[in-house]
């Protein structure tokens, strides 16, 4: 099929598009090259997908989806079958200091995207959310059935408005929809923003590095391997029209193809232990600076995976240590270290 995937140079965007070209796809990607972080890790990436063997089915549009009518001419012009939407402002910290930037980025360009899938209407529309969704929610695991009306950071704010906003065109419109809440991505090719990037480079220049809520938290790793199996799969499968259980003002039921998927390993993994293995896989050891935990985190996240199971038959599985050794290697490798 012909996929516009959004957020190409970025982390998630890079690999979905390798395995999309892999697959004999042809890949429209639009990245805007902004500089949230080293612009240079971008250009790599990218030019690694440029000399994929399938090189000729991929076509790079530098474009801020925040511009309406040039989004809206991207999306005419080219027609995809199915579009996968993974551009976003991202970091939760980073919202603290510039909001502007996840207003423009995540509300401003996703009514974009919504707009121009409403004028083409492909086939599907995937879309990023997050994790960051659960906020302040104390039950573990989370599943997509809770309540996510307690945010803790305006990222996770505005992936919450994204979610709804997806659900108000599908209703209306009937654009098929399906938001992945994604629970602390990494692997080769990752965020420079991310723990396992920041700790690495401490770790190998004989620098602190900073442990929040004194080492006692809990993530969900997911490997990135696993996170574009997810993807795809769940591409490859739009939602129909479902009978949702509530109950409009005028007494009917809610119809929309659209759904919304956790996409974790399943298994959360305490701070310190991935530390180690990063300590391990180095074969160095950390200096620790342990620090209370910073505003707008939460001390610990754990994906329930039966629905995704249940509608794509797959679900995360890469151990953290196996992952974590994958990523040192490639990071040593990139940095010639």
């Amino acid at each position: 099929m012909k996929v516009l995937l959004t957020g190409v140079a970025g982390f998630i965007g890079f690999h979905t598009a390798l395995q999309l070209l892999t697959r004999g796809d042809v890949v429209v990607g639009v990245d805007n090259m902004n500089d949230y972080y080293d612009l240079s890790l971008k250009e790599a990436r990218l030019e690694t997908i440029q000399a994929h063997p399938n090189a000729k089915n991929f076509k790079f549009v530098k474009l801020d989806l925040a511009e309406q009518l040039a989004t809206a001419r991207l999306f005419v012009g080219e027609n995809p079958d199915s579009v996968i939407h993974l551009a976003a402002q991202a970091g939760v910290r980073y919202s603290l200091e510039n909001p502007h930037a996840y207003i423009s980025s995540n509300i401003v360009a996703f009514t974009n995207v919504l707009e121009a899938c409403r004028a083409i209407k492909p086939q599907h529309l995937v879309y990023a959310s997050s994790s960051s969704v659960y906020g302040g929610n104390t039950k573990l695991p989370f599943s997509e059935t809770d309540n996510v009306d307690h945010p803790v950071s305006l990222y996770a704010a505005t992936k919450k408005a994204n979610e709804l906003m997806a659900h108000t065109y599908s209703h209306l419109y009937g654009i098929p929809t399906t938001g992945l809440r994604f629970f602390t991505v990494y692997g080769p090719w990752g965020r420079p923003d991310m723990a396992p990037f920041l700790f690495a480079d401490a770790i190998l220049n004989n620098k602190p590095i900073k442990v929040f809520n004194y080492g006692d938290m809990m993530r969900d790793f997911t490997y990135i391997d696993d996170i574009v199996e997810a993807v795809i799969r769940v591409l490859h499968k739009p939602p129909a029209k479902l009978i949702m259980p509530q109950i409009d003002a005028l007494g009917g039921n809610i119809h929309a193809p659209y759904r919304l998927f956790n996409i974790g390993n399943n298994h959360p993994e305490k701070l310190l232990d991935f530390i180690g293995f990063l300590e391990d896989a180095l074969d160095r050891k950390a200096q620790k600076e342990f620090l209370p935990i910073q505003a707008g985190d939460v001390k610990a996240t754990y994906a329930d995976t039966s629905a995704l199971e249940a509608w794509v038959g797959f679900k995360p599985n890469t151990d953290l240590k196996t992952g974590i050794e994958k990523f040192s290697i490639w990071y040593k490798k990139y940095y010639k270290l």
